[in-house]
């Protein structure tokens, strides 16, 4: 069989880079996307075989249509793409005092661009056998718990990308979509006290992409389980 291809969004460092190093030891076709062309062919380069490049902003609409021709010029078929790719503009932040504009511009990359993405790469990802839609969300995004009061922005964004894993799995029946849960990881975003390594954070993409049964499709993961939306 050939190797899967698989497109990661956000993968020059953090999350998206561990499940790129992961996917690529396991003989995956990994294309690592950024806006920043430069650091993406870094980072391919330092993942090595297995491992290509790719500049992407998902927030552009000419950018997106740019690389997906790419895409089609490079490869027959998309085996899973990950939409990992996000922002995090507001942290302790009252809701009450929340800028619009911020809410508008998290919403255009966590939300927005996983939808533009999707929707032009769907006619890749069904030339492929069992396509799979990984979109990297997060606890914070979960509305089963305590309310709480930390970066509104965000949680917001990623309840409605656990919305979008929904209405693709509906509207893409042959398709294994699902929404993951990394944790709180070490990385940029997560900071230096976080308990989890971004390795640890990977592994359930990293699953979900190549040994996932098509069952859990339509499922909020987290450590290879299914947890509540």
């Amino acid at each position: 069989m050939s190797s899967p291809v698989i497109l990661i969004t956000g993968a020059t460092r953090g999350i998206g880079f561990a499940a790129a190093a992961q996917l690529a030891a396991r003989g995956a076709q990994v294309i690592l996307s950024s806006r920043d062309g430069a650091r993406a062919e870094a980072a391919a380069r330092k993942i090595g075989q297995g491992a290509t490049a790719l500049e992407l902003d998902v927030t552009d609409a000419a950018s997106v249509s740019a690389a997906v021709a790419c895409l089609q010029g490079r490869h027959p078929q998309l085996d899973a793409m990950v939409n990992n790719g996000a922002v995090l503009l507001d942290h302790y932040q009252s809701l009450t005092e929340l800028d619009p504009a911020l809410l508008t511009e998290t919403l255009l990359t966590n939300v927005v661009g996983p939808l533009r993405l999707t929707q032009a790469l769907v006619p890749l990802l069904r030339k492929a056998p069992a396509p799979r839609i990984i979109n990297v969300s997060s606890g914070a995004g979960q509305l089963d718990g305590e309310p709480q009061a930390w970066a509104p922005a965000y949680c917001i964004s990623k309840t409605a990308l656990n919305m979008l894993t929904q209405q693709f799995t509906a509207a893409l029946p042959g398709m294994m979509v699902n929404s993951m849960c990394p944790g709180w990881c070490r990385t940029e975003m997560g900071g230096a006290g976080a308990p989890r390594s971004p390795e640890e954070g990977a592994d359930t993409l990293t699953w979900l992409a190549l040994d996932a049964p098509h069952s859990l499709r339509g499922q909020f993961i987290k450590d290879r389980q299914v947890i509540p939306w």
